[in-house]
């Protein structure tokens, strides 16, 4: 069965917002990455050292079911403008990369695709949309099948 948690997504102070939910839910960060950790891509425009600093994803477990995560961002990947109250996706675990591609179809129907499905450096099939209502979601499968 899919698990689901809220990804949230920041214009530069993610750290400190998550430092701040980590005093109030308590635990560790399972990862904390910054885009100057990406590897290089083709055909991308080379970071500033500000953008490097910016968190690209960490990961706050706040109880044995649920896992808030969340990133930095500017206008151009989020596909959108970013305001506080709309700064947030679903992000959605699937069993399957078959389930993920049946579901990031169906989501992306009438919607915008932000960032297709496929593998990833994080060694994921990974993909992001907004649905025709306006509503984010992100599908992750990690450790894809060989």
């Amino acid at each position: 069965m899919p698990s689901i948690n809220v990804y949230l997504t920041f214009m530069g102070d993610c750290e400190e917002a998550f430092n701040f939910y980590k005093d109030v839910f308590g635990g560790d960060f399972t990862s904390m990455g910054r885009f100057g950790d990406m590897p290089p891509h083709e055909g991308m425009p080379p970071m500033s050292d500000e953008h490097k600093k910016l968190v690209m994803h960490v990961s706050l477990p706040i109880s044995e079911e649920t896992v808030l995560m969340g990133s930095d961002t500017t206008v151009e990947f989020s596909g959108g403008p970013i305001t506080k109250g709309n700064n947030f996706s679903i992000s959605i675990k699937p069993d399957s990369k078959g389930q993920a591609d049946d579901m990031f179809a169906k989501l992306s129907e009438g919607g915008k695709v932000i960032m297709p499905l496929q593998d990833t450096f994080w060694n994921a099939y990974f993909g992001n949309c907004r649905d025709k209502f306006g509503i984010q979601w992100m599908i992750n499968l990690e450790n894809k099948p060989g």
